[in-house]
């Protein structure tokens, strides 16, 4: 269920990269005609800032490295130009056979999608997904994926894995990036104990995900405090997280 080591390299070129809506609001407030940031910019901020984005962003930039490896792969989606729309990438090994990769939703590794290879199993399989365990269920243009929580709790989710127009996925990403949601959202892989678990921050909570169970952190009490605390986390650059923390604090209070 592994992806080969060339799709597993480029991967890991990304395993510290979060994903959030904090750059989102960061560069809207810029003036920009144009909200979806080129990825010469991306990288610029990222370099500069220890910024990121949100799943378009990290799938353009994923789409590129692949590109720049020699490797097949397309974006895949749903619910484009919705506030509902989520992307993802597909990467295709020398063989033919598809792995999804899906940075917006913080995986850990990619996954083999293609029920007839021989390494394909439907049994639940650990060390893809952070704090669960996953089963993949393929049909023709879809794959469901169930999460498996040590808890007992079952959750699933619908892939589309038919390639995306990349005028239509830039056409969603741009209409995307002109969305503000009204909550301040980040999300990152980071090691614990013996794995690789989730971080959230989100309204003004956050909590880890891990192989056995959920942890709840103590509130902040401040802007100033969070802005610490997600800067430890990812290594943001602190005060921009302050600017874009205002912004939400603003948003919320109007």
């Amino acid at each position: 269920m592994r992806a080969t080591e060339s799709i597993q390299q480029v991967w890991n070129q990304f395993n510290t990269f979060p994903m959030d809506n904090l750059t989102k609001i960061w560069y809207h407030q810029k003036g920009s005609e144009k909200k979806q940031r080129e990825l010469s910019l991306m990288k610029e901020h990222r370099e500069q800032y220890g910024l990121t984005g949100n799943c378009f962003d990290l799938a353009i930039w994923l789409l590129d490295a692949f590109q720049q490896s020699r490797i097949q792969a397309f974006p895949i989606g749903h619910d484009l130009g919705t506030v509902r729309a989520h992307v993802a990438v597909v990467a295709v090994d020398d063989d033919g056979s598809r792995y999804l990769c899906d940075l917006g939703d913080q995986w850990i590794n990619p996954v083999l999608i293609d029920k007839h290879h021989e390494h394909f199993t439907s049994e639940k399989q650990g060390g893809f997904f952070p704090g669960a365990n996953i089963q993949l269920i393929p049909n023709e243009d879809m794959v469901e994926v169930r999460y498996h929580r040590s808890n007992g709790k079952e959750s699933r989710q619908i892939y589309d894995t038919r390639p995306v127009d990349r005028d239509v996925f830039l056409h969603a990403a741009e209409h995307s990036q002109n969305l503000i949601k009204p909550t301040p959202l980040l999300e990152c892989r980071i090691p614990y104990q013996t794995e690789v678990a989730h971080w959230e921050f989100t309204n003004w909570t956050s909590f880890l995900s891990t192989n056995h169970g959920l942890i709840k952190e103590s509130p902040l009490n401040s802007i100033d405090e969070w802005v610490m605390k997600i800067h430890e986390k990812t290594g943001y650059n602190k005060e921009i997280l302050l600017e874009v923390l205002m912004l939400y604090h603003a948003f919320q209070n109007k």
